[in-house]
């Protein structure tokens, strides 16, 4: 064992390796050994780290060691006699390599797939300097390759990886791209829908105010009402003086609003008595104009204090008190 771990270090492997590898065969074969190590070239610093150092041998173990070779030993008679009739060799018969152990004949069986092996009573020759060489500058080939098409193989992984990086890349920035497309979508939809609420809310005011100006001219008997200028030229009393509008007073089926808005204006409009107070919302959201989609404005009187509620936007303006006239004030939805 100790010529071929020898061997081993003296074609560059490491002590420890090749006593691993010739503890893992089991074999004297130099060739089996190198071979062992080179199919295992990533796997030796763990093993490494698995094998206990073999214990140093005592005095006594030594000297118990030397007893039992003596007494066992045979004579040199009997061991000439053994060893030509013994076969000192195993043949491969497909390529015909030499080997000392059936663990080496399994081994290249394993690795070759030949399967004609005999036995030779041929002694395996230890390699010479120049075989020595040889299998050096195949071992140090082998590795070259082996780390070339290491090297090769973690090059194209590593392209393989940014490939994936910049494809998923893109493919986020696709998604994100149709978000905000879709968003941008849905945003001008719902700016158009607002749109047309808004003119269908118009028309509906100038319809209704048209309604009320037809009413007024058929109650008033088609006459138009009459203007402060029509008044003689001497001044009435005072207490017989015209109101200062020039609009007519509203009949108890109208409802005059004076609306006070969140920046401090004062809007003032005549609705009628059957509206709902949701048009009077609907109106002020107009006014005020700029509201982000989805907001509303609360309604509510000061005096008496009234806050009204969601249910309270479907009931006529003469139901909640506020015909024929009434102030009110606006705040912002939160």
């Amino acid at each position: 064992m100790s010529s071929v771990v020898n061997t081993l270090v003296e074609m560059g492997f490491s002590k420890q390796h090749a006593e691993i590898a010739v503890k893992k065969t089991g074999s004297n074969d130099v060739q089996v050994a190198m071979d062992w190590l080179l199919s295992h070239e990533e796997q030796l610093d763990n093993l490494a780290s698995e094998v206990p150092p073999e214990p140093a041998p005592s005095d006594e173990t030594e000297k118990t060691d030397a007893t039992d070779l003596k007494e066992h030993s045979p004579s040199p008679t009997a061991s000439q006699d053994s060893s030509s009739a013994e076969a000192k060799s195993f043949r491969c018969d497909d390529c015909g390599k030499l080997f000392r152990t059936q663990d080496e004949v399994e081994f290249h069986a394993v690795k070759s797939g030949h399967g004609n092996f005999s036995e030779s009573t041929e002694e395996k020759k230890p390699l010479s300097e120049e075989e020595k060489k040889e299998q050096l500058a195949k071992i140090e080939a082998k590795l070259r390759q082996r780390r070339l098409e290491r090297e090769a193989r973690e090059k194209e992984e590593a392209l393989m990886r940014e490939k994936i990086r910049i494809k998923s890349g893109k493919e986020l920035q696709e998604a994100k791209r149709r978000q905000e497309e879709l968003e941008m979508k849905k945003l001008m939809e719902q700016k158009r829908k607002e749109k047309e609420e808004e003119k269908l809310a118009k028309q509906r005011i100038r319809e209704k105010i048209e309604q009320d100006k037809i009413a007024r001219k058929a109650k008033f008997g088609g006459v138009a009402t009459p203007e402060p200028a029509t008044t003689p030229a001497s001044p009435p009393p005072a207490s017989a003086a015209p109101p200062t509008s020039a609009a007519p007073r509203p009949s108890p089926s109208e409802a005059r609003l004076q609306i006070r808005l969140t920046d401090g204006s004062v809007v003032q409009h005549t609705f009628g008595a059957k509206e709902p107070l949701s048009a009077v919302r609907l109106f002020v959201e107009m006014k005020v104009g700029g509201t982000q989609a989805g907001t509303q404005v609360n309604l509510m009187t000061n005096f008496p204090k009234k806050v009204f509620a969601a249910d309270d936007y479907e009931k006529p303006l003469e139901t909640l008190g506020l015909a024929p006239s009434a102030t009110l004030f606006v705040s912002k939805s939160a």
